[in-house]
């Protein structure tokens, strides 16, 4: 499974929306229920589900899904396997 096709998994789980398809340029914008507080439910969402931890600088500024796909396979490949 890619990374795109996980990450839309923990998208639908985290605003319990089946209809949900991930796209590189998606921002908070295009889904009604993304505040702050689900962001952050997000990402600690998307580290237990890659088994990653983002550093805060890595976080901050992210400008789309996109960058959060890149963020996620860098750390994936980071990994000690």
């Amino acid at each position: 499974m890619s990374v795109k096709d996980e990450l839309n998994l923990v998208f639908r789980e985290v605003f319990k929306d089946d209809s949900i398809e991930v796209f590189r340029e998606m921002t908070e914008i295009d889904i009604d229920m993304w505040d702050s507080f689900s962001h952050a439910t997000l990402l600690m969402s998307v580290e237990d589900h890659f088994d990653i931890s983002f550093a805060s600088r890595e976080i901050m500024n992210l400008p789309n899904v996109g960058a959060l796909m890149d963020l996620i396979e860098r750390k994936l490949a980071e990994k000690p396997r």
